[in-house]
């Protein structure tokens, strides 16, 4: 009698194991639509208290406000010029939107997405970041520069860059700053302490290197390309190439989740790549299937979601897809 339980304790077991290999990487929860929105979406922020996320529709010259408690759009910020980069911060409780038209950046009360201050940069204002050591805004624009600005957006300094900026990550220290530069053909590398660039840090082998995402804790910088498209991880003490795959085309977000060790490769052409990444390997784990021209979205780690925006494609409306992480 032992040793059949014995047996029928190992067999379960088994079936757990080979449950928990089969389990999907990411599991589609559900859709949002986005009704009216048209043309290209860029990027997205998410305010985790009020379960909202802001949405660039760059198209559309608006800003989406989804409420993930309702499931559905409940405001829109209009009037804007091609919304690009998006920044919500919590302390503020501001939402700053940069315009590529226009070259501006401009600043919203989340509460009641009043305007509250607008600068302008130039030309082509893109992407934003937050350095929570120093309560700045860093904004990527024009034909090289990062601009630092207070949160009441008074324009602090200028980091000139030999091209124009494209997705960029501030070490959690606030010292230094990894930008890809995809017009120079290089990854570029600012001390914040000397003020130093280096715009040829890494030159990346491979052509249209737009998103990029750091892995701090291990000191690996991930950098997808388009040209062809591959994903390079790149060690940042010495900015060697690790390791190198084959990714999803025209990818414009890409996200590391440090508790799991996973990417997410964010394509135009319907796909998340998800990736193990190891110390020196990166390892391919799943293809899922999105939508045609999806190539940006928001991985909020707190939720262990994963926001794809999904543009309309014929008689299919704009949407959010929502993405979970499935527990064994």
């Amino acid at each position: 009698m032992l040793r059949r339980a014995f047996v029928f304790v190992c067999l379960a077991a088994c079936a757990v194991s080979i449950a928990t290999q089969q389990l999907p990487p990411l599991k589609l929860d559900r859709a949002i639509p986005l009704p009216g929105v048209e043309g290209r979406i860029d990027h997205l922020a998410a305010d985790l208290t009020a379960q909202r996320v802001y949405i660039s529709a760059l198209g559309s010259d608006e800003v989406e406000v989804v409420d993930l408690r309702e499931g559905r759009r409940v405001a829109r910020i209009e009037g804007l010029h091609e919304p690009q980069g998006i920044l919500y911060v919590p302390a503020r409780q501001a939402v700053y939107v940069a315009n590529g038209d226009d070259g501006t950046v401009r600043s919203y009360d989340a509460r009641t997405l009043a305007h509250l201050k607008t600068v302008a940069l130039g030309e082509d204002a893109d992407n934003l970041r937050f350095d929570p050591v120093h309560n700045q805004v860093l904004a990527a624009y024009g034909a090289g520069a990062i601009a630092v600005l207070s949160l009441d957006l008074t324009r602090i300094r200028d980091l000139r860059l030999p091209a124009h900026p494209e997705a960029f990550e501030l070490t959690p220290d606030a010292q230094q700053i990894f930008v890809n530069l995809p017009g120079n053909g290089s990854i570029g590398h600012i001390d914040l302490n000397t003020m130093a660039v280096n715009p040829d840090w890494v030159e990346p082998s491979a052509n249209g290197n737009f998103p990029m995402a750091l892995d701090a804790a291990d000191h690996r910088l991930l950098v997808a390309c388009r040209d062809p498209g591959v994903l390079l991880l790149i060690d940042t003490a010495s900015g060697q190439v690790l390791d190198r795959m084959a990714t999803v085309g025209d990818a414009d977000d890409l996200f590391f989740d440090s508790d799991s060790k996973t990417a997410f490769v964010i394509g135009a052409e319907g796909y998340v790549d998800v990736v193990r990444v190891g110390s020196h390997r990166l390892t391919s784990t799943a293809h899922v299937t999105t939508a045609s021209g999806a190539r940006t979205g928001l991985w909020v780690p707190q939720w262990k979601r994963l926001l794809v925006a999904a543009p309309r494609r014929g008689t299919t409306p704009a949407r959010l897809l929502i993405y979970s992480l499935p527990t064994p």
